[in-house]
């Protein structure tokens, strides 16, 4: 379990449950696998094709995003109203291509270059000019030309007169002397004599045969690389120091101008910077200095600089809390805020559009063989998979996109002239996630040390599961045991293993039902919650039947069935509600040797498991806390009492 410090056991996935509004039973279900809605059914394709090479691809990035229509339009909307846009959401969602797509939806007739030049009243305050784009190299290469010409004649008038001193000093058989004047005059020309070079203007920014308005990807950007930098002159004198304007360097916000700036994990940006670029975004220009003040550089500051850019803000919902209010305000004022959706309707339109984007990764890559039609299938299986909802295929394509890669490659090197199933089937297993392989080293130690049970009745043991990553499964025993109140008048419910905020808030609501359930004097009592093996913490509400069933052992002295495990969030009147994860818990289950698996109603339908699994473990579906003791504790009489007694004191009151 080692493996698994600095990680945290989610016991919750962030994810959207099923449709409330399908029918529900209200009878617990003993589900086999094969009672479940296969979704390993064969896959229907609207589209006829031997390879993705015969799918055509659209030419603009616009057309190639998958699932985020309504982003889509807000992106072209923006784009020709020149707004901004705040798009929060997972990653791998599509935020930073949306944002490449509306570079090239920009009219590139606007672009412009920036030139700075030195200034003659006032060296540290250069002066910006603005010239359409392409225009610049050519100021410079003729500025440049002017310099040279002057160069080579002053230089030309310098030989002739050294030739002559060195003349007249033969003559007169003073060579040594000739030889100090030249030198002399040399190093006295080189100080009050003007570099040609140093009035040569610098092209700040150049938008040179650029096909569409810039794109530049700021994340996690310092100052000097945002707003712009002077670099600092150790030679500051003696004819060698670097012109002032020469030493100036554009930031993302000036070679963005007339473009796109994408920020992605705005809140990671400080607050300093939040605020400069408020400024940058209100006044479309920002002069730029030096950024460290230790640094010649902190002297200079040019004239404001143009940088009229569309900013696009990207992050998680947690970005949105540490982000400059200001900035946020201006973005709504004047923009939009779009948040991206991770699945999309499992239908035959959506089905399509999976394959274009299989095609459009190959071609993308540039290295890996077409996909055939079967292959193509598989990893719609997969994203059916990965979505967590039936009925739904994943947007999260970052990662799907890494599977098409591997299995591109596994098909490159067995030399295949297409990539095939079995090349996918065998990507997914070795391009699985870091958490994936540590969640199976973590369930092959478990059985080596026997760290969880799969057989016998235990009191006050249950095999809770949990996920790590958000796509791989584990299970997390659980054990509690109930003693004396340490104070004689007060009980208390104490809970170890690194709980945060949502599993704290789990455990509460299991001590309401525990305390509803028992009707007797708790306050006599301590009860003592063990998450074993979490080193780093436990986050989540999808282990609350697991620590209600736990303790109701404990309490009762009723054993618990080891050869089941659970998962499912628990209300503070006994109702199972749904969970995120669960086919990877369920999946974990199968893989630890666990036969039966206890999950809330609401998620029968997100069960999508392997069909390696399908018939090593048995799934029951219930919806109240009595259904899950039902299944979990050791049949005996004192059970079917417990039980009575529960189901009555869970009985709902109905107002007179």
């Amino acid at each position: 379990m080692d493996n698994f410090k600095g990680l945290t056991v989610d016991t919750v996935d962030n994810q959207e449950f099923s449709d409330p509004s399908a029918p529900a039973a209200s009878d617990t279900q003993n589900v086999k696998i094969k009672d479940i809605p296969n979704d390993n059914e064969n896959i229907e394709l609207g589209i006829q094709f031997k390879n993705t090479g015969e799918i055509n691809v659209p030419p603009l990035l616009i057309d190639q995003i998958l699932g985020q229509e309504d982003a889509v339009e807000i992106v072209k909307k923006a784009a020709s109203q020149r707004r901004h846009v705040m798009m929060i959401g997972t990653p791998g969602t599509g935020k930073s291509l949306l944002a490449k797509a509306m570079a090239e939806l920009l009219p590139k007739e606007e672009l412009e270059d920036i030139l700075v030049y030195p200034n003659a009243e006032d060296n540290n305050n250069p002066r910006i000019r603005r010239v359409p784009a392409g225009k610049g190299r050519e100021i410079v290469a003729a500025h440049r030309a002017e310099a040279q010409k002057k160069s080579q004649s002053k230089t030309m008038i310098m030989l002739a007169l050294m030739v002559g001193i060195m003349i007249y000093a033969v003559i007169t058989n003073q060579i040594l002397i000739g030889l100090f004047v030249c030198i002399l005059f040399m190093t006295l020309a080189r100080q009050f004599i003007g570099r040609d070079d140093a009035l040569i203007p610098k092209l700040l920014v150049s938008n040179y045969n650029k096909q569409h308005a810039p794109y530049v990807d700021a994340t996690a950007a310092h100052a000097g690389a945002l707003l712009g930098d002077v670099r600092h002159d150790p030679f500051q004198s003696g004819g060698l120091e670097t012109p002032a304007h020469d030493r100036v360097e554009a930031g993302d916000i000036h070679k963005s101008h007339k473009g796109v700036l994408f920020l992605d994990e705005i809140n990671i940006l400080g607050i300093e910077s939040q605020q400069s670029l408020l400024t940058a975004l209100q006044e479309k220009e920002y002069a730029i200095t030096g950024q460290s003040e230790r640094s010649s550089g902190a002297l200079v500051k040019t004239e404001p600089v143009p940088c009229d850019f569309i900013m696009v803000a990207a992050g998680n919902v947690d970005a949105l809390e540490k982000m400059h209010p200001a900035l946020r305000s201006r973005i709504k004022g004047y923009g939009y805020e779009v948040y991206m959706r991770d699945s999309m309707p499992d239908t035959p339109e959506n089905r399509d559009k999976y394959i274009r984007f299989v095609a459009q990764e190959v071609m993308r890559d540039g290295r890996i063989p077409q996909f055939d039609e079967d292959a193509v299938k598989e990893i719609i299986r997969e994203a059916k998979r990965r979505s967590g909802k039936k009925g739904h295929l994943t947007l999260k394509l970052r990662d799907l996109g890494g599977l098409v890669r591997v299995a591109g490659d596994l098909a490159g090197a067995d030399g295949a002239q297409y990539t095939t199933a079995s090349h996918v089937l065998k990507a997914k297993k070795i391009s699985r996630s870091i958490e994936q392989q540590l969640a199976d080293r973590y369930l092959e130690n478990k059985k080596d040390y026997e760290s969880f049970l799969r057989g016998g009745g235990e009191i006050g043991r249950v095999n809770g599961l949990a996920v790590i990553g958000g796509d791989s499964g584990i299970v997390l025993p659980i054990l509690s045991e109930v003693t004396p109140s340490l104070s004689g008048s007060e009980g208390n419910i104490i809970a170890t293993g690194q709980l945060k905020t949502i599993a704290r808030e789990a455990v509460k609501n299991v001590s309401a039902v525990i305390k509803k359930v028992t009707g007797k004097n708790i306050e006599a009592i301590d009860i003592h919650i063990q998450f074993v093996g979490t080193y780093e913490g436990v986050e989540g509400d999808s282990a609350s039947i697991s620590i209600a069933t736990a303790v109701m052992s404990a309490y009762e002295n009723i054993p618990v069935n080891q050869s089941v495990a659970m998962t499912g969030s628990l209300s503070v009147r006994g109702d199972v509600l749904p969970v995120g994860g669960v086919t990877y818990k369920i999946e974990a289950a199968a893989q630890s040797g666990i036969k039966k698996v206890i999950i809330p109603k609401s998620n029968e339908l997100d069960v999508m498991i392997e069909d390696a699994y399908k018939d090593v473990i048995e799934i029951v579906t219930v919806s109240t806390i009595t259904e899950v003791l039902e299944y979990a504790l050791v049949d005996s009489p004192k059970k079917d009492a417990f039980l009575k007694k529960l189901a009555e004191a869970l009985k709902p009151e109905h107002a007179e």
